[in-house]
């Protein structure tokens, strides 16, 4: 007689942990993305260390400290005041926080850009290293992006003959100076202040004023760092800031009205002020720092990205300095949106790729019923392997956008300033990836640079919530306990990259009057044309060619036939459509470049769920071993299980 044990606390069945493999290996899509981007000379340079960084992305340190970010969040010491209710903001962040954006800081997220020479292919290898980072940053990517925008901001007008005095140019390129640093102790982080409660990300009704007041002289001019002397701004700024992440950080871009009628203007402003009469709480005299005219309100309660710390902020008198010129600021805040936005996309890529990575590593350990007692591996199940094989295929569809974004904003940013890095890199580009004629370039960006946001941020959400479904109940859990599993977090944190930076709707619109300028939109129009024909050209693309090129053409007669107040219902159909033109266009190129049995499946599935062709005859094919293949690569499980 067969006697049964109850299950109990501590004995029974447990699941197995699902184990983690480096994505710079596991993540198939990643290893073709980087091979076809980037030269081969210079991903033989730079694969041995984002390789490492892979690895140490994934350690139980980095997941102790995303837990403490998560499990103590900011706040507010005192609520907001001392021991005898006087105003006094000062912001707490915790040790996990602070150890992860040291983290970051000293691996040069941001720094890699601006200290490292492979000219335009500086923003690829950049971004590579934040993929696998954004899902174990616990959000500390956010203030880094604001970082990397101001500081593409300050080194385009460093880098520009005249229009500064002498004094703005040094404290200009002192915070530029600290916005590259990788020393953690020295490195600054940026706000980027644009939000109001007057609408979003609509700043035509700011409130914030700015008003010129110099300090008489010199010698009476405060400081913003006593140890750098360098003097606080002319502008004194006022207004009340609806919406401000990265509340910790040492600097600020923002925007301010200076004269009725005329349009914002941008400005820079130190965090914190040198007050030479300031008193420490031991008692001892000399000085130190204070808020630059700045009162945390308070801190917002999110429903995601919980570790950041995102504040209202109070404005009175806080001193800065005007960037560019005077109502012109909307053209200067551009600059840094054009970053932040592709921060967003990589952000939502890289939450994806880190929710596949558990989905694919939790099929491997997990056994489900079957009917009649049976019992088999998830990853044998046709239905999960089918499910997670076109969450694949999306997946690789939309790193192929994102990172031919990026691509094209290198070689924007790297136009007028040629080096022999670049030359080389550009000796050693594959053919396929020929760069556009440089008038096309800044065009094509003016594309790219809201629709792929638009689109990859949106598009990621519910792919993100079906890996997490794919864990079952667990799934659900906030798993502090088991932090490479927890997939509720990265979901929720998800979420937020289609609202942050402008709403899809907001984006979608910027698309549509990007494309129906009377001038510029010809010219991207122009620029769409030849990235299409010459995509298909190169991919020797045939039939199915011809029905992408047909799906662009019909796109283009509606955008120069019809009004822009006519297609505005349809923005957001027409972005996402244009987008999917893009990806069909890169999929037969990356096919093209690199063959294989499943590219060309995830070739044309993509084709065929975006209605441009049919699968040819032996091409493609949807048996469950080619669903295995696209998930987990040409050598399948065998060697994965071996592993476990």
């Amino acid at each position: 007689m067969v006697v049964m044990e109850p299950s109990s606390s501590n004995t029974g069945f447990f699941q197995r942990l699902p184990v983690l493999e480096n994505q710079f290996h596991d993540d198939v899509s990643f290893q073709r993305i980087a091979k076809l981007f980037v030269p081969a000379s210079i991903l033989d340079k730079v694969g041995p260390e984002i390789e490492q960084l892979g690895q140490e992305v994934l350690s139980q340190q980095i997941f102790d400290w995303i837990t403490d970010a998560e499990k103590n969040q900011p706040y507010l010491r005192g609520s907001g005041r001392d021991a005898f209710g006087r105003p006094k903001s000062e912001l707490v962040v915790t040790e996990g926080w602070r150890k992860l954006q040291d983290f970051g800081l000293a691996r040069g997220f941001v720094a890699y850009n601006y200290d490292t020479n492979y000219g335009p292919y500086n923003r690829l290898v950049q971004f590579l290293r934040c993929h696998l980072w954004e899902a174990s940053c616990a959000n500390t990517l956010c203030p880094a992006a604001m970082q990397d925008g101001a500081a593409r901001l300050l080194q385009r007008h460093l880098s520009r003959q005249g229009g500064l005095t002498d004094v703005q140019r040094q404290v200009l390129q002192t915070a530029y100076n600290h916005l590259i640093s990788r020393d953690p102790a020295n490195a600054w982080t940026s706000g980027q202040w644009m939000t109001e409660r007057t609408g979003g990300s609509d700043v035509s009704q700011t409130e914030t004023v700015a008003v010129y007041d110099p300090y008489p002289d010199s010698a009476t001019t405060p400081l913003a760092s006593a140890a750098e002397k360098t003097p606080l701004g002319p502008w004194s700024i006022s207004g009340f800031k609806w919406f401000s992440s990265a509340t910790d950080s040492q600097m600020t871009i923002l925007l301010a009205r200076t004269k009725p009628g005329l349009g914002v203007s941008a400005f820079f402003a130190p965090m914190r002020r040198h007050n030479p009469s300031l008193v420490s709480i031991t008692g001892q005299k000399g000085g130190g720092t204070e808020l630059n005219g700045i009162t945390i309100q308070r801190l917002k309660s999110k429903f995601g990205t919980q570790s950041l710390p995102t504040a209202e902020l109070e404005l009175k008198g806080m001193r800065g300095w005007m960037i560019g010129e005077e109502g012109k600021g909307i053209q200067e805040i551009s600059t840094i949106l054009n970053i932040t936005r592709v921060h967003s996309s990589v952000s939502s890529m890289g939450y994806l790729g880190r929710s596949i990575a558990v989905a694919k590593a939790y099929a491997l350990v997990r056994e489900i019923g079957v009917g009649k007692g049976k019992r088999t591996p998830l990853y044998k199940h046709p239905l999960h392997m089918r499910t997670l094989a076109n969450t694949t295929v999306d997946y690789h569809g939309m790193m192929l956008l994102d990172f031919y974004t990026l691509y094209i904003l290198g070689l924007d940013e790297h136009m007028s300033r040629p080096s022999q890095a670049s030359a080389a890199a550009a000796a050693n580009a594959t053919v396929a990836l020929s760069p556009p004629p440089k008038h096309l370039i800044s065009p094509l960006l003016r594309i790219l640079s809201s629709l792929h946001k638009a689109y990859i941020c949106e598009t990621t959400i519910p792919l993100v919530f079906g890996c997490m479904e794919s864990l079952g109940g667990v799934g659900y859990l906030i798993n502090s306990e088991s932090e490479h599993i927890n997939l509720a977090r990265i979901f929720r944190d998800a979420c937020v990259g289609a609202i942050w930076e402008g709403t899809t709707d907001l984006l979608s619109s910027d698309t549509l009057r990007a494309l129906k300028h009377p001038v510029a939109g010809k010219e991207s129009l122009s620029a769409m044309d030849w990235f299409v024909s010459d995509g298909l050209k190169l991919a020797s693309s045939g039939s199915v060619g011809d029905k992408v090129q047909s799906g662009w053409n019909k796109l283009r007669e509606r955008l120069e036939k019809e009004s822009q107040g006519n297609l505005l219902p349809e923005a957001r159909d027409i972005t996402f459509r244009i987008a999917e033109v893009l990806m069909a266009v890169l999929y037969l190129v990356d096919a093209k470049v690199n063959p294989g049995r499943e590219i060309d499946a995830m070739c044309n599935r993509y084709l065929n769920k975006r209605g441009f062709g049919e699968v040819q005859a032996g091409k493609g094919g949807n048996s469950f071993d080619l669903d295995l293949a696209i998930v987990y690569g040409s050598k399948g499980v065998g060697e994965k299980m071996a592993k476990l």
